[in-house]
């Protein structure tokens, strides 16, 4: 019973700086295994949806940089600890796992070659075996050729370990490689260790490769640059499939202690960036100089020897040996458009899709403005929708760019234009309808509408519109008996706003528009009064705009607009709080640098404000105590005036009365007393008074 417990007991894993991109997916990834029975009655890891006991315990270190929060997958995080610390908790794992496969400093390869060292000092001590895991980098393989030069397109496998040869800035990398695989030699060893050489990692968010994903999902350039030829071959794994190798590893224990983790793909840089161009960019490349990163503050100079590599190499052990479920086992360029997905779902990168409708005039142009200065995303406005469209095929006909448009597109678009041409001739200057939604629907479906999101600014006014445009054709083919409306849900709005106002506010608002802006906007008197009479019939037909939306389950908001907010300010706060935070990038480094300084300059203005107030409140303050004091002190002598004046009042009477009955007669006394100096002086005036008194 007792040897059942411990073979169920989850093992106590070792991962270290779990606040870098590689470490923190495998910690997830390790930390989401469930330990199963295979038919063989192996002990097998699978994923911890299925709901069993958790077959792996995480504890990890984090740099002193990194927030203090723990991360919900660690059991334990120990944040910078010193080299007794970390040996202690070392020696509780049945598994240590050190990365060192990106951008390794000096720093961490010492600590990764000292804990080695100081395990092993400690190995006899072990009450069981122990398994060291060493996540390399295919950088120690830079170098290696093949062993017949003339033979350029063989591939490198595992079996050729002992030939490889390491770029130049990664011998240390390999030297550690070297301590690792002299492990466990001996079949009583307690301390087995495995070098896992990982191809360059890519998914869940991006690292190496996020500088492609980041401009192609901002379209920060036309075309995405590949920084020097692009005709390097570059081998690759997606984060969690080298995760699972590490499991497979610590469940299989194979006799192998080199393996090589990459996946199938043989893709170049070229490769890999057009394709991240061609499904979130705008799917076009540009060769630019390698010196060119560093310009662009694009990639560090450590960073581009990682992508400098050029080999081909074949993992057969985790392809023979290993029960991988492969996450992207054809590579990043097949798998593009799921690594997309779990890229923007990693980052929050989530469009948000903004419709407003409201009567003319109720300041719908000008939320959707603060709506997209808010929140990064596109105003889409018809009439410039349109104008855009007819530019692009022109440019596309006149041959702006023939590299990337074929004869195809150009025909194409050359009938496009025509048929544009020939229906504003037809219909006084005005579009089809339904060329004006085929042109919307495209624009919707853009790079850039479907990366950011858009404020679509009231041109939808009818049910019909709006279910001609987001309705989606393919899946109510598929879905005929569902009774919820089907609509193609990248491109609906998530949000609907219907900005309401009474007839008076609005009437008075036109009014007070300068004529020729009244005009501009088609906002004239009898105009005005016509869009605000077909918007009210419209808003009472049997089937609304509105309708359209509260059938799909996405319930239009009602917010009065009135003559109280004139900035919006209530109505933007109202908006910003249902639609959540900005799902984007934010502001670039230099904006932000800008933002900041704006941000302190304010702080240290206010801090001045503030201190000239208070200075101004004390000194106010000073001055109508001192003006108090010196009040209060010409009331005390005021009252001590008449209270002298009034003791003197009341005691005239008492001294007239003692000069006129008693100082005579005590005068008298204290002359004689004088005279004869008695011995007791007292007794003396007593017996005067009294016998004058007598005789009187």
């Amino acid at each position: 019973m007792g040897d059942k417990n411990q073979q169920t007991r989850p093992k106590r894993i070792f991962v270290n700086d779990v606040d870098r991109y590689s470490s923190k997916h495998i910690a997830k990834f390790l930390s989401t295994c469930v330990a199963g029975e295979t038919e063989e009655g192996e002990a097998e890891e699978t994923s911890a949806s299925s709901g069993g006991q958790p077959a792996f315990q995480i504890v990890a270190s984090v740099s002193s940089s990194s927030k203090d929060v723990r991360a919900s997958f660690l059991l334990e995080q120990y944040t910078s600890p010193t080299q007794d610390e970390l040996l202690e908790r070392l020696l509780e794992c049945d598994v240590v796992v050190y990365n060192i496969s990106e951008n390794a400093t000096e720093q961490q390869i010492e600590e990764a070659t000292w804990a080695l060292t100081a395990l092993q000092a400690e190995m006899e001590n072990f009450k069981s075996r122990k398994m060291f895991i060493l996540v390399s980098t295919v950088m120690t393989w830079a170098m290696t050729k093949p062993q017949n030069p003339d033979e350029t397109d063989v591939l490198l496998t595992e079996e050729e370990y002992r030939r490889r040869r390491p770029h130049p800035s990664f011998k240390n990398h390999n030297n550690l490689e070297k301590l690792v695989l002299k492990l466990g030699r001996g079949k009583k060893s307690k301390l087995i260790g495995y070098v896992v050489a990982g191809g360059h990692q890519y998914g869940k968010g991006e690292n190496l490769f996020h500088f492609f994903f980041k401009v192609s999902w901002l379209m920060q350039f036309p075309k995405v640059p590949v920084f020097g030829q692009g005709t390097n071959f570059i081998p690759m794994i997606h984060v969690y499939d080298l995760a699972g190798v590490i499991q497979n590893i610590i469940q299989l224990k194979p006799k192998s202690k080199y393996i090589l983790a990459v996946n199938d793909s043989k893709n170049t840089l070229e490769d890999i960036i057009k394709m991240i161009s061609d499904v979130l960019g705008p799917g076009k490349i540009n060769k630019v100089p390698e010196q060119e990163a560093i310009t662009m503050k694009a990639f560090k100079p450590e960073e581009l020897e990682y992508l400098s590599i050029n080999l081909r190499l074949d993992a057969f052990i985790i392809k023979d040996s290993f029960n991988l479920h492969w996450t992207s086992e054809t590579g990043m360029v097949e798998n593009m458009e799921s690594i997309v997905e779990e890229y923007k779902d990693t980052r929050q990168l989530l469009p948000i899709r903004i419709c407003l409708v409201g009567p003319p005039a109720v300041g719908k142009t000008t939320v959707a403005e603060k709506l997209c200065s808010h929140y990064q995303i596109h105003h889409i406005k018809i009439k410039e929708v349109i104008e855009e469209k007819t530019t692009q095929l022109k440019e596309i006909v006149n041959g702006a760019d023939p590299e990337y448009v074929s004869e195809e597109v150009v025909a194409a678009a050359q009938k496009q234009l025509e048929n544009m041409n020939k229906s504003m001739e037809m219909n006084a200057g005005q579009l089809a309808d339904h060329l004006v939604f085929d042109i919307l629907q495209e624009k919707l479906n853009s790079k850039p509408c479907r990366n950011h999101g858009f404020v679509l600014d009231g041109f939808l006014q009818t049910y019909e519109q709006a279910k001609l445009i987001f309705s989606d054709e393919d899946m109510e083919n598929q879905d005929l008996m569902s009774k919820t409306p089907v609509y193609n849900k990248k491109i609906t709005p998530e949000h609907v706003f219907a900005l309401n106002a009474s007839d008076d506010f609005l009437t008075k608002r036109v009014q007070g528009l300068p004529e020729s802006v009244a005009e501009k906007m088609c906002y004239t008197q009898d105009e005005f009064v016509s869009r605000l009479t077909r918007y009210k019939q419209l808003s009472d037909a049997d089937e609304t705009l509105l309708d359209y939306f509260d059938e799909l389950e996405i319930h239009p908001e009602h917010i009065e607009v009135n003559a109280d907010d004139p900035e919006y300010t209530d109505i933007m706060k109202k908006i910003t709080e249902m639609v959540g935070i900005p799902k984007n990038y934010g502001l670039s480094p230099e904006d932000q640098e800008e933002e900041d300084r704006r941000q302190e300059e304010e702080r240290k203005q206010k801090l001045a404000t503030e201190a000239a107030e208070k200075k101004r409140r004390n000194e106010a303050t000073l001055a109508e105590m001192a003006a108090q004091y010196e009040e209060w002190q010409k009331n005390l002598s005021e009252v001590k005036r008449q209270e002298y004046e009034l003791l003197e009042a009341r005691c005239l009477p008492l001294r007239n009365y003692l000069m006129k009955y008693v100082m005579p007669s005590l005068t008298e006394a204290m002359l004689e007393c004088c005279k004869i100096k008695p011995q007791d002086p007292v007794d003396f005036l007593a017996e005067h008074l009294l016998r004058n008194n007598q005789q009187d």
